[in-house]
């Protein structure tokens, strides 16, 4: 019983936040913006549109990005981070603002190939860092991001 009330939980949403979040949010340390937890496109995008400064030029090259990589994408905003995830098979992806960079991360980075560059302490996650004027391999992320979607993803969120 506790399995599957757990795997109910865990799938990813394709309802959009009941309400546009319209309070503007906190800005938390490293500048990553409070936004309440919900799913849809909606939250996402007002935490997107928080990030300051260079970042939120980031987040919104990151989530056209994985539009462009994955069309039925969900997404939702857990712990102050958006995540992107493919319904049925769990959360893919999730970024977050650092004071020096944005910290993307990889649910299923260690099945990813190649291997995106920043160990995590969780043993299937692997992380990409951008900078401020960072140029980045994008066909490179892209393809991590298509490759992740197909995996299994985290249900944990």
């Amino acid at each position: 019983m506790a399995r599957k009330a757990s795997r109910k939980s865990a799938k990813v949403s394709k309802k959009d936040a009941a309400e546009p979040v319209t309070a503007e949010p906190k800005l938390l340390s490293g500048g990553n913006p409070q936004i309440p937890k919900a799913d849809g496109d909606a939250p996402v995008q007002a935490y997107i549109a928080a990030m300051p400064g260079w970042k939120g030029d980031v987040g919104r090259h990151l989530d056209a990005i994985i539009e462009r990589s994955v069309p039925d994408v969900r997404k939702a905003v857990r712990w102050n981070t958006p995540f992107y995830g493919v319904e049925d098979q769990g959360w893919f992806l999730a970024f977050h603002c650092i004071t020096k960079y944005v910290k993307v991360a990889f649910l299923n980075g260690t099945s990813l190939h190649p291997l995106p560059p920043v160990e995590s302490k969780t043993k299937s996650t692997r992380y990409f860092h951008i900078h401020e004027d960072d140029e980045f391999d994008e066909e490179l992320v892209a393809s991590w991001i298509r490759q992740a979607s197909e995996l299994p993803g985290d249900t944990c969120f």
